[in-house]
């Protein structure tokens, strides 16, 4: 009977580049006889590095609705205090309509932007990891199966050539009518 690493083998040959990374680790899982299936989080986690993990924690915070009140309160504050409370004893740094505001909030989207784009790049990296790994998980659940066709088929085979020589034997003995 063929082992599974075999039909494996047999099986990754006939379609597409056998020595592709991701049919290289099926197939060393199978011949280790070890499980083949990973977290994508945990996978992208353990490959991010400190300015990934910095986007995609700005990006986290940048797209809430906490950081939308926050700010708004804040833009709200800083016209208040300019337009009234400040102007009132002369003392307006930024008095309407507020360049210096413009200034900072231009800035915020000019360092934001860029920011939150690098954070939705790694999650298409991550999206395309867990593509990976699950074609990984997939290849290896159907050679798995493969090789129990293969082993039915044998089986199959053998006890149909056992039944066959009963037969034939059944036969011989029989008085001729």
């Amino acid at each position: 009977m063929a082992s599974v690493f075999h039909i494996a083998t047999r099986l990754l040959k006939g379609h597409g580049d056998p020595h592709g990374e991701e049919e290289a680790h099926v197939l060393s899982a199978i011949e280790r006889g070890a499980p083949i299936s990973r977290d994508a989080a945990d996978e992208s986690d353990l490959r991010s590095t400190f300015g990934d993990r910095l986007a995609d924690r700005v990006a986290a915070i940048g797209g809430s609705w906490g950081f939308i009140i926050a700010f708004t309160g804040v833009l709200l504050g800083w016209m208040l205090l300019n337009s009234d409370v400040l102007a009132h004893f002369g003392l307006a740094f930024d008095p309407y309509p507020y360049i210096f505001l413009n200034l900072m909030l231009s800035t915020l989207a000019a360092i934001q932007a860029p920011v939150i784009m690098m954070s939705q790049n790694r999650q298409s990296e991550k999206d395309r990891l867990a593509a990976r790994l699950d074609y990984e998980t997939n290849l290896r659940a159907e050679i798995d199966i493969l090789a129990l066709h293969a082993k039915l088929d044998t089986d199959v085979i053998e006890r149909l050539a056992a039944l066959e020589a009963k037969i034939d034997a059944l036969a011989r003995t029989a008085p001729s009518a």
